[in-house]
């Protein structure tokens, strides 16, 4: 793993000339980030990747078995890269970068935090500083229960209605051991779901990009 570094329908994303898009994969704090580094070994095949991660999903992310050249930014990263006036502002850089982000998994706390606007922490804060003309994804792992509770229902609301694109989870076998709706979907079905809304022009870059909203929503 690389080490730190500086740094609707329908949404357009317009290059100067083909690259790979630049995919920036963030895990909030989930079992479920046992798996980040599955997605990102499955998007570094196709885009320029860079990864952000909460202090709580750093009890199931193995930083070492990242891919190699995969910069994992993190909130102490944040703190660390700003000295003075004038300085890059990491949450803004990475903004700037990206033309896609993915978080996966998106825990309850973290969906929470983004309804209600809240920017306490790296990953929060570069989606409070979010261009939605770019599109961003969630794919979100949570108990069922927690799944099913009411404020679940609102949040993805909210964000569904600030344009962000929701991969609704799976049922199966939780790792709490419950059985039931929660389970983050699988990295195939993320990294296929990022590839399909985006229309493949020549040189595998995305010039455009058709985003269908999803209607998933927890039961009541």
């Amino acid at each position: 793993m690389a080490t730190s570094e500086p740094v609707q329908e329908s949404l357009m994303l317009d290059y100067p000339q083909p690259r790979k898009p630049r995919v920036l994969l963030a895990a909030s704090g989930s079992v479920a980030a046992i798996k980040f580094e599955s997605l990102c070994r499955s998007f570094s095949e196709w885009a320029e990747v860079r990864a952000v991660a909460t202090k709580s999903s750093l009890h199931f992310v193995d930083r070492s078995s990242l891919p190699s050249g995969i910069v994992l930014y993190t909130d102490d990263d944040e703190w660390s890269s700003w000295k003075k006036i004038g300085d890059e502002v990491l949450h803004i850089e990475l903004r700037k970068w990206s033309d896609i982000m993915v978080i996966a998994p998106l825990s309850a706390n973290t969906l929470a935090k983004i309804a209600g606007g809240l920017c306490d922490n790296l990953l929060t804060c570069i989606v409070r500083a979010w261009d939605y003309r770019k599109p961003l994804f969630v794919a979100p792992a949570m108990n069922t229960l927690m799944w099913n509770n009411p404020f679940t229902e609102r949040h993805i609301q909210t964000i569904n209605q600030l344009g962000i694109i929701s991969i609704p989870p799976v049922t199966k076998k939780l790792a709490c051991g419950d059985y039931g709706n929660g389970a983050m979907a699988e990295t195939s079905q993320i990294y296929t779901s990022v590839r399909l809304a985006c229309k493949t022009q020549p040189h595998d870059a995305c010039s455009s990009l058709v985003i269908p909203v999803s209607s998933d929503l927890p039961s009541s």
